[in-house]
């Protein structure tokens, strides 16, 4: 019996190191083929462009631009009148009488009448 049970003791040893030294392989492939992997990724992601934003701006609105109209050409530089002014004057002050115009809008007016 005794050369049976050293047989089956050094079996059982020479098994459990196989099998060790087997996961260990396994394990060490494993973790380089990872690796491997790893930079073959990296390098993909480097080499690859930039996907396309897939959120564009939209275009500005088109503005409008409105432009003032032209300033009134001035008034053709007549002979003045001095009984067409009188008269403007005279209707001037019965608005003013009247109190349809203020002290303040009767003096601009006056002004306008006499500048003329």
């Amino acid at each position: 019996m005794p050369g049976l049970i050293r047989g089956v003791a050094r079996t059982a040893a020479i098994a459990g190191t196989a099998t060790a030294v087997s996961n260990r392989v396994s394990r060490r492939q494993a973790n380089r083929w990872s690796e491997q992997e790893q930079q073959q990724y990296e390098q993909q992601a480097q080499q690859a462009p930039p996907p396309p934003p897939q959120y564009q701006e939209p275009a500005p609105a088109p503005v409008m631009v409105v432009q003032a109209p032209p300033p009134p050409p001035p008034p053709a530089a007549a002979a003045p009148d001095m009984d067409a002014k009188l008269a403007q004057l005279q209707q001037l002050g019965e608005l003013k009488a009247a109190g349809i115009l203020s002290d303040v809008e009767f003096e601009i007016q006056k002004q306008k009448i006499l500048a003329s």
